[in-house]
């Protein structure tokens, strides 16, 4: 009988401390459980701010200045016999060919330099336009971008809006060289509705993307009215009235360069996209 009592005693003990350790382990997961809403409120945070991060305004840093450039260089390059073919009618068709040249030595050049600063980007291409390209183009881009550049100074981020005030200050450097107007059958024809699309997008509280998008369309739509035109400014204003009918080759390379401006500003918001809410549960 002391047997019997002694086994269902060491039983007993043995079934308690189970239990005992069984509640210890539950009482561990549904703490660890507990812990997770914790975890998964540290994760919404930092998605959080990885959130808000992304929807600050885009700015046009040296890397978009540079990935626009490199963009518009692709651009001509792939263009370049349409570029050469409206100046054959109504110039001494090498603009195709001096483009593509000048945006070659663009890209090489800021491969070997590092630029900081989109101003800087800019000042370089506009000397690589005045060094290395033939023709009105290269003197007339180049003053440009190195007008464009010069507003925009040594600021890192450039706004809509300053961005929008290099751009003017670029139609007025092509302007002031080149002593041409809106209506002369010019590049001017292109820049300046661009320009001025540009700043009515901004004063309605548009961003760059929505700006440069509206600059890249009024650019074309100013290419397409040059061809009711007579070329008042340049080689082509010696054949007169011959030049009606044509579209005039410098606005056509404006038009490539603002569309590549749009479609790098496009990308780099596009890569901004804010991460998707987290699903519901700890892990």
């Amino acid at each position: 009988m002391r047997q019997t009592y002694a086994y269902l005693a060491v039983t007993l003990a043995g079934g308690l401390l189970a239990a005992y350790a069984y509640l210890r382990a539950t009482k561990g997961r549904a703490a660890h459980r507990r812990s997770g809403p914790s975890r998964k409120a540290d994760r919404r945070a930092r998605a959080a701010e990885e959130s808000s991060r992304s929807l600050l305004p885009l700015t046009l840093d040296a890397a978009a200045a540079r990935s626009w450039i490199c963009e518009a260089a692709s651009l001509i390059d792939a263009n370049a016999h349409y570029l050469t073919h409206l100046d054959a009618v109504i110039g001494d068709a090498d603009h195709g060919t001096n483009m593509r040249r000048g945006f070659r030595a663009v890209v090489m050049g800021l491969s070997e330099a590092p630029l900081g600063t989109p101003g800087a980007v800019l000042a370089a291409t506009g000397q690589a336009f005045i060094t290395k390209v033939g023709g009105a183009a290269g003197p007339l881009y180049g003053a440009g971008f190195r007008c464009a550049a010069d507003a925009l100074g040594d600021t890192e981020h450039a706004s809509a809006d300053e961005f929008g005030v290099a751009l003017r200050k670029a139609l007025v450097g092509i302007q002031d060289l080149g002593a041409a107007t809106a209506g002369d059958k010019t590049m001017v024809d292109a820049w300046s509705p661009a320009v001025a699309a540009y700043e009515r997008v901004i004063g309605t509280g548009g961003d760059l993307v929505q700006a440069t998008r509206a600059a890249a369309d009024a650019a074309e739509r100013g290419l397409r009215a040059t061809a009711e035109m007579q070329a008042r400014k340049g080689r082509a204003s010696y054949i007169g009235p011959r030049t009606i009918g044509h579209e005039d080759p410098g606005a056509a390379s404006t038009v490539l360069i603002l569309c590549a401006l749009s479609t790098t500003l496009a990308t780099s918001a596009s890569e901004r996209v804010a991460p998707p809410p987290l699903a519901d549960g700890w892990t």
